[in-house]
């Protein structure tokens, strides 16, 4: 009874009767997992696909952001693509609670960097109060001197 009902279960997934909520196993990026009912990609879809619809989905509506766990760098560079824009229009209030996802989502050991020094520059202030740490972030970000969209993505 159990082999049949794996069976089945592989097989609703290949059919994308399911809604996918993380990559495949094996796949590089493997432990970022979000919240299916944000994004509605069936079970089928490549990993590709799947990290070019969550991009769309952030580049759309940013605060879903926060239901991803572990995001790929790809994902963290649609956020940045985000408060980037707001800086650059100086809606540096718009772009804080996006500051504070990134903040949040460098939390977990395994969220991946996805542009040198982010990361450092997230933990260095990791005993400040929460306003200081976005208002830090957001300092390094609007630093001229990076360039967060030059990076080229290396799959681990």
């Amino acid at each position: 009874m159990n082999a049949l009902m794996d069976w089945l279960k592989h097989l609703s997934r290949i059919c994308g009767f399911e809604t996918a909520d993380s990559f495949p196993p094996g796949h590089a990026y493997a432990r970022t997992r979000w919240v299916g009912a944000y994004f509605d990609i069936a079970s089928d879809v490549k990993p590709d696909e799947v990290e070019r619809r969550i991009c769309d989905a952030i580049a759309n509506t940013p605060l879903v952001f926060a239901h991803i766990t572990n995001p790929t760098p790809r994902m963290q560079r649609a956020l940045l693509g985000v408060i980037e824009t707001r800086l650059r229009h100086n809606h540096r209030n718009d772009a804080a609670p996006l500051a504070a996802l990134l903040i949040k989502a460098y939390q977990s050991p395994h969220t991946m960097e996805c542009m040198p020094g982010l990361r450092h520059a997230i933990d260095s202030t990791r005993d400040e109060e929460a306003p200081y740490r976005v208002n830090a972030l957001l300092a390094f970000l609007a630093d001229d001197t990076q360039a967060p969209f030059d990076v080229i993505e290396m799959r681990p």
